[in-house]
């Protein structure tokens, strides 16, 4: 997998995850994503953006253009953050859990809306969750 373009964007206030939002919003548009796709892609950028910065105190977002071995294109989006750290993913990850009194759907739900999902953490240390969405032929 290659990458031709990457972007770093803190998120560390509401503006800032906005402004992640229509970044993700432009560069999926740009990469001429389809409108499912790019509002698949945007909903699950928000919702991880949303809990980086809830949840995890602020962080960033690293956004890049890439390519798999196929010549497909995409779009990867890394979100980190150095706060508590989810203890049991798979747990988080469950429809219904939340420890915001929430719905307790966004995690998860973040995890169907893209091709590919992957959330690493560590208690006290932090969360990193990576996004990527292939662009349909």
């Amino acid at each position: 997998m290659t990458s031709r373009r990457q972007a770093t964007l803190d998120l560390r206030s509401q503006d800032q995850l906005a402004l992640a939002r229509r970044t993700v919003q432009e560069w999926a548009t740009a990469l001429g994503f389809g409108t499912l796709e790019r509002t698949k892609l945007v909903t699950a950028a928000s919702e991880i953006g949303r809990n980086t910065l809830v949840h995890g105190g602020g962080g960033q977002m690293i956004i890049a253009e890439v390519t798999n071995d196929n010549m497909q294109q995409g779009l990867r989006l890394v979100f980190e953050d150095h706060g508590p750290g989810i203890a049991d993913i798979e747990q988080a990850l469950t429809d219904g859990y939340s420890t915001a009194k929430s719905l307790g759907l966004g995690f998860g739900g973040a995890k169907r809306l893209v091709s590919e999902f992957d959330a690493r953490s560590e208690p006290g240390a932090g969360t990193t969750v990576t996004l990527t969405q292939w662009k349909r032929r």
